[in-house]
């Protein structure tokens, strides 16, 4: 081996150490782990964000460039009365859904293992039917000759209709109904998580049973009375098909109003603004709740 030769063979180690060790073929685990989560984040903003994106733009440019639209917001009575009733019914329904809700999941957890199933199933049975079918049943119920009148008037108890259908109290009845299993299922969800053993030792101290619920069990169930009642006073200024045929044109809420503006009027400007109005309100209201709760933990996460 001559000089120069050794003196390759002794520069190749070097060299070696120089550039570092060979690069893996196969992406590292952050690599991985954004090719995992690529399609989704495809598929929202393809599906999702875009689509909140037209709406905005829409909503300042038609029929014209601005902010007239919005300015209907502070001008238009009919607008005014529409988000008022929205209003008006989101806060009834959550209420009474809240209430009844809370009855049903502290049943629940008290119930032995035979009746918690027969609850269970009653609680998710309304789940299964399609919202169409269950309001339709209840317009029923509900008209002038329907099961309610005609029972009520057959016993001598009232001597003409109740005006039941077609008003603010036949939608209240129709969503209450339709959100009753979503108050249900978050508060027993967190009702589950009590320790009744520390009802069981404020009973023995000497409390009433009324005061051990109060003072024990309410405070420590009180993130899942938020948590249900965010659900479904969200859910509740959205809804479209239980106010269109339980409120019979007589009603009008804010997801029936769009409709009407944009497939009837077509005025697609004003249908779009509230829309827009509609999902920042719902967002604002996400946003303050959240300052004052961990919504992580509020809504389940880890």
């Amino acid at each position: 081996m001559t000089a120069t030769t050794a003196a390759r063979a002794s520069a190749m180690p070097a060299a070696a150490e120089a550039h570092g060790p060979p690069r893996e073929r196969f992406p590292t685990v952050r690599q991985f782990y954004w090719l995992l989560v690529m399609p989704a984040l495809i598929a929202m903003i393809a599906f999702y964000f875009y689509p909140l994106s037209k709406v905005l733009w829409i909503s300042v440019t038609e029929p014209e460039p601005g902010l007239g639209n919005y300015a209907r917001l502070f001008t238009s009575e009919s607008i005014h009365q529409t988000l008022l009733a929205t209003l008006r019914i989101s806060v009834i329904t959550t209420t009474i859904t809240l209430t009844l809700g809370y009855i049903v999941a502290y049943a629940m957890i008290q119930a032995t293992s035979g009746w918690l199933r027969w609850i269970m199933f009653c609680v998710l049975l309304p789940l299964w039917i399609s919202v169409l079918v269950r309001a339709f049943a209840w317009v029923t119920l509900l008209r002038d000759q329907g099961v309610i009148n005609s029972t009520l008037m057959d016993m001598g108890l009232i001597s003409s209709h109740l005006p039941l259908l077609r008003n603010e109290l036949s939608v209240c009845i129709g969503m209450i109904h339709y959100m009753l299993p979503f108050a249900v299922m978050p508060l027993y969800s967190n009702m589950k998580t009590i320790d009744l053993r520390l009802v069981a030792a404020a009973r023995a101290l000497g409390a009433p049973p009324f005061t051990a619920f109060r003072k024990i069990f309410f405070p420590l169930s009180l993130p899942g009375v938020v948590a249900s009642g965010v659900l479904v006073f969200i859910f509740s200024m959205g809804f479209y098909v239980t106010p269109a045929l339980l409120g019979g044109g007589r009603v009008f809420m804010v997801a029936e109003y769009i409709g009407l503006q944009i497939t009837q009027t077509i005025q697609w400007g004003v249908g779009t603004m509230l829309a827009t109005v509609l999902l920042i309100a719902v967002l604002a209201m996400l946003i303050v709740l959240g300052r004052f709760v961990n919504m992580r933990k509020l809504f389940g996460a880890a």
